[in-house]
């Protein structure tokens, strides 16, 4: 646990299982914690140090009792994909299937985002049952346009808009993921369970 300036905590774990444990038990925060804010090995506890100090809010961290097996709850959104992603072949050589396989298994998967970043609108996914350890591409895009699918190191993603990026691109929606004029913004945040499928 470290301090993170005066206004907050950082929590450095494990592995996402331990986050999503800790995050869950973090739920009822005390006065003075403004945000507390999952990622892929870590949790950020930001606080006003005007209402509480970074001692008060380590020791609220440190009585917490991570909840084991937890998984953010939100509601579901299709996502309509057309399968025509340039790297699906190679997604099927590295999960060892056909490219049918891989959109079968990404459409019969439930995708739940477990954090943001990146971009804002970038949530990352978290399959359920796991078995998408993809890595990323050896050489990153300079550009990969907005509503790409795609997968890399265990996780699944809406590009939010066009920007670089190494991921392992399945196809793309046409869905918005990311619009200012909306409330809230982002429609692929932490908690919203994803059910992708094949665009008609």
């Amino acid at each position: 646990m470290l301090p993170s300036g005066d206004a907050a905590v950082l929590v450095e774990l494990a592995d996402l299982d331990e986050v999503l444990a800790l995050h869950a038990a973090l739920t009822d925060p005390p006065d003075g914690v403004l945000d507390v804010v999952p990622a892929a090995r870590t949790v950020l506890v930001a606080l006003d140090p005007g209402r509480t100090s970074v001692a008060a809010v380590a020791s609220w961290v440190r009585a917490a009792e991570p909840v084991t097996g937890a998984r953010p709850d939100g509601v579901e959104v299709e996502v309509p994909v057309h399968y025509d992603g340039e790297d699906l072949a190679d997604v099927a050589a590295a999960l060892g299937c056909g490219v049918g396989e891989v959109v079968a298994r990404h459409t019969g998967t439930v995708w739940t985002v477990a954090f943001g970043g990146f971009a804002p609108g970038f949530g990352y996914a978290v399959p359920e049952g796991g078995g998408w350890d993809v890595p990323r591409r050896a050489v990153p895009r300079t550009r990969v346009p907005a509503g790409s699918v795609a997968v890399a190191g265990g996780f699944g993603a809406v590009y939010p808009q066009a920007s670089p990026g190494g991921w392992q691109l399945l196809g793309r929606t046409d869905l918005v993921v990311f619009d200012v004029d909306r409330d809230p913004a982002a429609l692929l945040r932490p908690g919203v369970r994803i059910r992708f499928t094949e665009a008609r």
